[in-house]
């Protein structure tokens, strides 16, 4: 068998190089009268058709791409492993490269976070390592891919091949029928062969021009050998002639198309309708039919070339921008950082140029590859250097954390005394103490934390608890704030003015015992139903609501209530920066979309509403601060 095969391989490449060299004496007598512009234009259309029969077989196969951002690296597996499952391997691509992107970015991302922490608690970089059992599976599922598409396309070069041997086959009988023409049957034949043709399947791009044109070239010796009378030849050539100038009109109306990539995917296809599915002209309309398409394909290759070259020069231009932003990354000075403001202050301007070099515009992956690695480089620089600096400061934070579990333990010893005056000094002062000192690790910040505020918090609440037990004066205070809670009630239609008041006038009435602090609340509900129903902006009205609460925390010395107050505000402005972060670093996966791209505009719209909410956590954050308590 392996023998029979390889004489059958011998005798196709014989085939295939007896068909090039006949092509060659075709092209060199259809290029005769064509100027060089004209050829090249025609020769482009032509390379194109040629890839496009290749795929032939595969068109319309594939699924249609899904947008997986919003699954987890687990569901990617799970939707990876039911695609491959479910589908013939032909119809997964743009699946598998969706769910390729999809998890490449989340681990990406995750692997960064990883090694963020690792280098926080003071690990090398070089030393870095991190597995996951999701990667593991995930690979595993994509060399299945791998293999099955190889074997698939190995299978469709084999079917590519087989057609090309019935091409041949096909041309050897036209020259045979033409050498031994009998008029009585070879019209009939003729036209078998034609329809034979037709029902062969894709050829490779690299023997796809050369075939059709032997064929194309032989299917007009055909004609021209029949005799002038025949009626079948006259009809046929009639038909063809009125085909081909319809197409040469729609050629000629795409000059007008005004996207240039639609214009020259339509004019490919009236190619391909010329060569696969009209015959020849009569032999003296041949060469101006030809020449008239060929000048219309000429209008559109030159187009196509000009947007070409001014998008070239586009691209420069963004190259160009991107590389001095990667100029000042690199000229970045660090050497005068020497506390964590300066260095914060570093990263803002630093971030600054990351969003000069994303805003300089997109480009293709081609060009932008090299641009972007030095990029990357000039920001590591610049980590590097930020890192050794918090690796050194590592030794601070742990004295800070000494510091702190000093302060916690004098807490703790305290939280059970009735030595009411002393202590509540003595703990209002460790409270002041504790925010003085700096940052310690994050891994022991939110513990620390939670047994200082749980100290002080017990302190407090018995320290309360013993004060608020109600006298006569402060039985008046809860009735008169009843009342006047009464009152609120029935108003309708308050301006911003009339609540002010409202607002002043409940605190005039004076502060209500711990144990019926749930006044206050429901009053707090009235205020905000009232703010709520104003024609005002909703940061206004929201700021408003803020400075009323804190105010009357404020005018009731509620030292503790404050400090959480503005605890919970500073958690807000870490949450929402760090969802800005992330945000924009994920517009860094995207640099080849455009800006159009739903995606993209989706995160950057995402981007300005966190914005915004970071603007009036600030405000909320500057006014607190602002309070003397």
């Amino acid at each position: 068998m392996l023998e029979k095969n390889e004489v059958n391989v011998d005798k196709t490449e014989k085939k295939v190089e007896e068909v090039v060299n006949e092509t060659k004496q075709v092209e060199v007598v259809e290029n005769v009268e064509k100027t060089d512009d004209t050829t090249d234009a025609v020769e482009e259309i032509e390379k194109s058709i040629a890839v496009d029969a290749e795929k032939d077989s595969e068109k319309d196969e594939e699924l249609g791409a899904v947008d997986y951002s919003k699954l987890s690296l687990e569901d990617l597996v799970v939707e990876l492993k039911t695609t491959l499952s479910n589908n013939p391997v032909q119809k997964n691509k743009n699946q598998v490269e969706g769910i390729k992107s999809a998890f490449n970015q989340k681990f990406g991302a995750l692997l960064a976070e990883k090694k963020a922490a690792f280098l926080e608690e003071g690990g090398n970089s070089i030393d870095f390592q991190f597995s996951s059992p999701i990667k593991t599976d995930y690979n595993t599922l994509l060399s299945e891919y791998k293999k099955q598409r190889d074997a698939h396309y190995n299978d469709l070069d084999k079917q590519l091949s087989s057609n090309l041997e019935k091409r041949l086959s096909v041309i050897e009988q036209l020259k045979d029928l033409i050498e031994t023409a009998d008029t009585a049957t070879m019209y009939k034949s003729f036209k078998e062969l034609q329809d034979t043709w037709k029902t062969i399947g894709a050829v490779s791009k690299n023997h796809y021009n050369d075939t059709w044109k032997t064929y194309h070239h032989h299917v007009e010796r055909f004609y021209d050998l029949l005799h002038l009378s025949n009626d079948f030849r006259d009809l046929d050539f009639k038909h063809n002639l009125e085909e081909k100038l319809k197409i040469i009109e729609k050629a000629n109306a795409l000059a007008e198309v005004a996207d240039i990539n639609v214009a020259f995917k339509e004019l490919q296809d009236l190619h391909k309708i010329w060569k696969e599915d009209i015959g020849p002209v009569s032999q003296e309309m041949r060469e101006d039919v030809w020449g008239k398409f060929s000048e219309a394909t000429k209008k559109i290759h030159d187009r196509r070339h000009d947007h070409f070259r001014e998008m070239r020069s586009k691209h420069q231009e963004i190259i160009e921008k991107k590389l001095l932003v990667v100029e000042k990354l690199n000229a970045f000075d660090t050497a005068n950082n020497k506390t964590h403001n300066d260095w914060q202050k570093s990263i803002k301007d630093i971030e600054e140029l990351r969003q000069e070099y994303f805003n300089a515009g997109k480009l293709p992956y081609s060009k932008s590859e090299e641009v972007w690695q030095k990029f990357k480089a000039a920001t590591k620089k610049f980590n590097s250097a930020k890192n050794v600096f918090y690796k050194h400061e590592k030794n601070d934070q742990q004295e800070n954390l000494k510091k702190k579990m000093a302060l916690i333990e004098l807490a703790e010893s305290l939280k059970e005394s009735e030595d009411w005056e002393s202590s509540t000094n003595t703990l209002k002062k460790i409270q002041a103490d504790w925010k003085k000192i700096g940052h310690v690790p994050r891994k022991f910040s939110d513990d620390i934390w939670k047994r200082f505020k749980a100290a002080c918090n017990h302190y407090f609440d018995r320290y309360h608890d013993q004060k608020n037990s109600l006298n006569k004066e402060q039985q008046e205070v809860v009735d008169a704030k009843k009342e006047f809670l009464e009152t609120v009630k029935e108003i309708k239609d308050p301006t911003k003015e009339g609540i002010f008041e409202i607002i002043n006038n409940w605190r005039n009435l004076g502060a209500l015992p711990r144990n019926a602090r749930h006044i206050d609340s429901k009053f707090n509900k009235l205020i905000d139903r009232a703010l709520g129903s104003l024609d005002l902006d909703k940061n206004e009205v929201s700021m408003l609501k803020f400075t009323h609460v804190v105010d009357s925390l404020a005018a009731d010395d509620d030292v503790r209530k404050l400090d959480s107050e503005q605890m919970f505000v500073r958690k807000k402005i870490d949450e929402v920066v760090k969802e800005i972060q992330q945000l924009e670093n994920n517009l860094g996966f995207f640099s080849n979309a455009t800006d159009d791209n739903p995606l993209v505009l989706n995160v950057k719209n995402r981007v300005n509403e966190f914005k915004a909410d970071l603007a009036i956590w600030k405000e909320k954050l500057s006014y607190i601060k602002k309070l003397d308590y």
